[in-house]
């Protein structure tokens, strides 16, 4: 017997997956600062001070200024634009879908390594203090508690964020106190030196330039666009208190280090002054809640930072600039990019592999890059495309991202010489996966909608789908 399946009933197609707009400027700072981890100078601290000979707070004066400037470029394309991206989006919006595939696609470089890094940190630190349970099995720890929480979706995040922020505070708030009671009454080393080095300015800058890791907090908030209540108000606001709040931090913590342990010279270990420092201030209890505040850091830092790269990669799926199906997806129960998230997670697991070393040398050149794209977006956006050119909109619009474009090259190239080959290598393996998605560039990449970014889907579906995703169209 033979049977004629029928026609198949048609019914309306249910509504488009969307990010969760649930966060306000509170929300989007905690997860800004949680990303740069307050404490995050201390991990930095021995080997910043041997390239500035003790300046690192001059050099982290530096870097907040360039910041700034940035960070304003930032705010101006957030109102501008208000879509998930980062970097990624506002160049595309600013020069087209190649350029903006290419600051991405370097953007990711550091996007993708800091997680990893992070991970890297909680293994060490971890089996330091309880060394019977293996570096892999933190690791792994590490990455499968990180994933699981961004896939339950952003408000997770923030949350345990804002609990970690506040401890690392309290931690900063003892730390100064002990650090007074600790020289009150001795005599101080020259206070210049903190801000200067040694042997002058010249060295500051390739500090600053490592340092430049430090406040993609402020970066990582772009991301949260599609999330934020209000983003064309709340993102510029959250960019600008994150930069102002955790380069005030950095500059604080770093000369209060440099008052306990005055030369770098003196440290045993270059890679764990830190450690040295903390002890110089309050013994083995304050060495004790460092490494539990710099573990919890670590792990709020891997949450932020996997949770805006995986939306960069849900935006750059979605737009078809990368495999749709794999990474331009939502999750309908959590409304957040799983697939995404689980990538990066796989990208993690290579903390178990690769040398810290290795990863610290070249985060800063994707950071960098994305920074010195953004300044020039605002240019071409809004001076010539817009053509706000009355005097207060020049000062807006070409000189002070002007400045911020100069100031980040100069940052850029004082980068060490094995971070600008690496991440070089990297941007031309993004040319040559350009050229293979535009057939050699006869045909344009895929970018975002001029008028809207709101997802799109079919006007039916057929009834019995199984589907439990949304993928945009």
């Amino acid at each position: 017997m033979t049977s004629v399946a029928g026609p198949k009933r048609l019914i309306p197609a249910r509504p488009p997956v969307k990010l969760r707009r649930v966060l306000g400027v509170a929300s989007l700072t905690l997860f800004g600062l949680a990303y740069m981890v307050p404490l995050t100078i201390f991990s930095s601290l021995g080997p910043v001070a041997q390239v500035t000979d003790n300046g690192v707070a001059g050099a982290y004066i530096i870097t907040l200024i360039v910041m700034l400037f940035t960070a304003l470029s930032y705010g101006k394309m957030a109102q501008r634009y208000p879509v998930a991206g980062s970097a990624y989006s506002y160049s595309q919006k600013a020069f087209g879908g190649g350029t903006g595939f290419v600051t991405g696609w370097t953007l990711m470089l550091d996007y993708l390594l800091l997680p990893m890094l992070n991970y890297l940190l909680i293994g060490l630190y971890m089996a330091t203090y309880i060394p019977a349970v293996p570096f892999w099995v933190w690791v792994i720890g590490g990455v499968g508690l990180v994933t699981i929480l961004n896939v339950i979706g952003i408000k997770s995040v923030t949350t345990y964020n804002g609990l970690v922020v506040a401890l690392q505070v309290i931690f900063a708030v003892v730390f100064i106190a002990l650090t007074i009671t600790t020289v009150s009454g001795q005599e101080l080393p020259s206070l210049s030196v903190a801000f200067t080095g040694e042997d002058g300015t010249g060295a500051l800058f390739t500090g600053a330039a490592i340092l430049c890791l430090s406040f993609l907090g402020f970066d990582a908030v772009s991301t949260l666009s599609e999330e934020a209540k209000q983003p064309k108000r709340d993102i510029p606001r959250a960019i600008m208190l994150v930069t102002f709040i955790g380069g005030a931090t950095f500059i604080i913590l770093s000369f209060v280090s440099y008052l306990l342990i005055p030369d770098w010279r003196s440290f045993e270990n270059i890679d764990t002054a830190s450690a040295e420092v903390i002890a110089a201030a309050g013994g083995v209890w304050l060495s004790n809640f460092f490494a539990a505040m710099l573990i919890a850091g670590a792990t709020g830092s891997a949450l932020a930072s996997q949770a805006s790269v995986s939306r960069i990669l849900y935006t750059m799926g979605r737009n078809g600039v990368l495999p749709r199906r794999v990474f331009g997806v939502l999750n309908k129960r959590f409304q957040t990019p799983v697939r995404a998230t689980l990538f990066v997670s796989a990208v993690g697991l290579l903390a178990i592999v690769l040398p810290l070393d290795f990863v610290i040398t070249i985060v800063s050149f994707g950071a960098l890059a994305a920074f010195t794209m953004v300044n020039l977006a605002v240019i071409k956006k809004f001076y010539f495309d817009d053509k706000l050119r009355s005097g207060r909109e020049t000062f807006k619009y070409l000189i002070l991202p002007g400045t911020g474009f100069l100031l980040t090259i100069w940052l850029w190239t004082s980068l060490p010489g094995n971070a600008l080959v690496i991440g070089g290598l990297w941007m031309l393996l993004g040319l040559i996966y350009l050229v293979a998605l535009t057939k050699g560039f006869r045909v344009k990449p895929p970018r975002l909608d001029d008028e809207s970014d709101e997802l799109s889907t079919p006007e039916t579906e057929t009834v019995g789908s199984r589907e439990s995703e949304h993928t945009a169209p």
